[in-house]
C-alpha cells in the first residue's frame, strides 16, 4: 500500500513518554501532539513535568501525567494502569529515561553502579512489561532512547555506555519477541544534543552544527509513525555523523583530521 502524507501523522495514537519533563523527552513530547497524539507523560521534576503538560493540553492535546521516579517498578506499574483505565490503550513507548555521571569504573561503588543499572537499564524493561499488555492487536511501537556511547568507547562512563550497548541489544531481542504481535521495537542513539542534563556542547561534527532535541524528535515520529511501518530491530543515530566519522574531527579549514 502507497504511503501517503498522512503516514506521518499520530492522530489519537497514545504515546507514554518518560522523562519527559525536559530536554529530548520534552521535545519528543511535544513533537508527538503536534503530529496528534494523546500523551502520558511521567517524570520525577514535578514543577517541570506539569509546565510541559499545560503546554501542550494548551495546544488541545489530551495529557496524563504523573511525578514519580520510574525506578520504583510499583509506581510505574500503577503509571500504566492508570494509562490503561484513562486512555484505553498504549500506541508507542518512548523509553526516555536515563543519565549518568563521570567517574572511572575503579572509583565508582557498588551502589553507584547499581543506580547507573537501575536507571538506564531496569526502567527500560519494567516499562516494556507493564506497556505490552496495553498495545491493541494493531500492534504500535517501542522506541528506546540510547547513546552514540552504546556503540563506541566511553572512558569515565564505562557503566554508563554499557547499558546503552544492553538496551540496544535488548531492543534486537524483544523486536524478535514482540514481531508476532506487530509491535516494531527500534532504537535513537543522539550525540552533541545540548539538554539541561548534559548541558551546552561543541559542534564539532561532519555536518558543522550541533543537533537539538527537535532532531531526535523527528526520528521519533519517524518511528512512532506508519512511515516505519517495517522498520524493527534497529537504530537510528542521530549524531550528525559522529558514529560514521569514527575519530576523525573537522578542522577550522574545513577539512579533518584524526582523534
Amino acid at each position: 500500500m502507497a504511503l501517503g502524507p498522512s503516514a506521518a501523522l499520530l492522530t489519537d495514537r497514545v504515546a507514554v513518554v518518560t522523562g519527559a519533563a525536559e530536554g529530548i523527552g520534552e521535545g519528543i513530547a511535544r513533537t508527538f501532539a503536534q503530529f496528534g497524539a494523546q500523551l502520558a507523560l511521567c517524570d520525577r521534576k514535578s514543577e517541570d513535568l506539569t509546565r510541559v503538560a499545560s503546554a501542550i493540553q494548551a495546544d488541545g492535546s489530551r495529557v496524563l501525567a504523573q511525578t514519580f521516579d520510574v525506578r520504583e517498578v510499583a509506581r510505574v506499574a500503577e503509571f500504566f494502569s492508570a494509562v490503561g483505565q484513562e486512555l484505553g490503550r498504549i500506541d508507542v513507548l518512548v523509553n526516555n529515561v536515563g543519565g549518568g555521571f563521570e567517574a572511572p569504573l575503579m572509583d565508582v561503588s557498588a551502589k553507584g553502579e547499581d543506580a547507573l543499572v537501575r536507571e538506564n537499564f531496569s526502567t527500560v524493561t519494567s516499562c516494556a512489561r507493564a506497556a505490552v499488555p496495553l498495545f491493541p492487536e494493531a500492534g504500535g511501537a517501542i522506541i528506546n532512547i540510547t547513546s552514540i556511547e552504546a556503540h563506541r568507547a566511553a572512558p569515565g562512563y564505562a557503566i554508563y555506555a554499557a547499558m546503552k550497548a544492553a538496551v540496544e541489544s535488548l531492543t534486537k531481542s524483544l523486536a524478535l519477541e514482540l514481531g508476532d504481535r506487530l509491535i516494531r521495537v527500534n532504537c535513537i542513539a543522539p550525540d552533541l544534543i545540548p539538554t539541561p542534563g548534559i548541558g551546552e556542547v561543541n559542534a564539532d561534527t561532519p555536518l558543522s552544527r550541533r543537533g537539538c532535541v527537535d532532531d531526535a524528535a523527528g526520528a521519533a515520529v519517524f518511528l512512532a509513525s506508519d512511515l516505519s511501518r517495517f522498520v524493527t530491530g534497529t537504530t537510528v543515530h542521530v549524531d550528525g555523523g559522529g558514529l560514521a566519522a569514527a575519530g576523525w574531527r573537522r578542522t577550522a579549514g574545513g577539512g579533518f583530521s584524526p582523534g
